[in-house]
């Protein structure tokens, strides 16, 4: 799996800034023809975006299309697809069907370009019918690898609007935890933070949503990037504990023992494989990592790969 902490959006009508959003440290940007496309340059950003896909290098580029509503949907896949984005972004995901449509669609212009590789579909999620039908969304097909979350138009969908606490956000949020690992995707994207003024404010809300379960987060400036980087990153400090715990229970499973006291904590199956899981984000992110370091691995993963193989 390879990380997916930070995803910037960048308007395809803005070749400027689109191009500009190439070269920052994001791990991926989201070209948008959605909703920062005005009407009127709807057609002539799917062309822009084309150019910018031609000229990503190793960058992962998605596209955000206009949803299953739009008349624009079916001309912004046919445009942009032919240029092999990461993935493709449908907002307003509502209902499995929803996205089985898209995906047939996309599968049909796959053939057309003669693209050997599935390229991505990522349902964001931003209403309530799209929350409580979540872990349908989220099944619906091979290329939904996770799902995203929209919170300023979910919050109008409810009737509320989005506080600098996000409480009205919480049942949403970790609704879509538990809908994507029950459907066996990887965790979800978390909203954006539209104050860009406020950075304390987006430490706190990465910080919430890393615990809660999400793997990053969709960002909308620059500014916001490393912040946001540094939060979804596993610390100096977890993976040297993460490390410790890899090692004392490999060795307390070569004597036949599946439980083991570390620094006056237990430790088990389920925190060891929380201890891999951080290795292998560690590895993936070109972190210390002890599973990298070993190269003689005698016990083997607790859970079965190995953190080169989870990127």
């Amino acid at each position: 799996m390879k990380p997916r902490r930070s995803l910037l959006f960048a308007p395809a009508s803005d070749l400027r800034k689109a191009e500009k959003a190439l070269s920052l440290d994001a791990d991926g940007v989201i070209l948008d023809l959605e909703d920062a496309v005005a009407l009127a340059e709807k057609i002539k950003a799917r062309s822009l975006a084309l150019d910018v896909l031609g000229r990503a290098g190793g960058k992962a580029v998605y596209v955000r299309v206009n949803g299953v509503a739009s008349p624009f949907l079916v001309g912004d896949l046919m445009a942009v697809m032919g240029g092999r984005p990461a993935g493709i972004v449908l907002p307003k995901a509502e209902s499995a069907e929803e996205v089985k449509r898209v995906d047939w669609l996309m599968g049909q212009l796959e053939k057309e370009y003669e693209i050997p590789d599935q390229i991505e579909l990522i349902p964001l999620i931003e209403t309530a019918r799209g929350v409580i039908n979540a872990y349908e969304i989220a099944a619906a097909g091979a290329r939904v690898k996770c799902l995203a979350f929209g919170a300023v138009d979910y919050t109008l969908d409810i009737g509320t609007s989005l506080s600098a606490e996000g409480d009205e956000t919480f049942y949403a949020r970790a609704h879509l935890v538990v809908a994507s690992r029950a459907a066996g995707r990887e965790a979800p994207i978390d909203t954006v933070y539209p104050d860009l003024k406020n950075p304390e404010g987006l430490a706190r809300e990465c910080r919430l949503a890393r615990r809660l379960g999400y793997q990053g987060k969709l960002v909308i400036h620059p500014a916001q990037i490393g912040p946001v980087n540094e939060i979804f990153s596993p610390t100096e400090k977890e993976i040297a504990y993460a490390r410790r715990v890899v090692e004392a229970f490999r060795e307390a499973e070569s004597r036949g023992v599946a439980a083991v006291q570390l620094e006056g904590k237990f430790i088990d199956y389920p925190v060891a494989v929380w201890a891999e899981r951080i290795l292998a984000i560690a590895g993936c992110l070109g972190l210390p990592s002890a599973l990298e370091e070993k190269t003689e691995n005698p016990g083997g993963s607790v859970f079965g790969t190995t953190a080169g193989e989870s990127c």
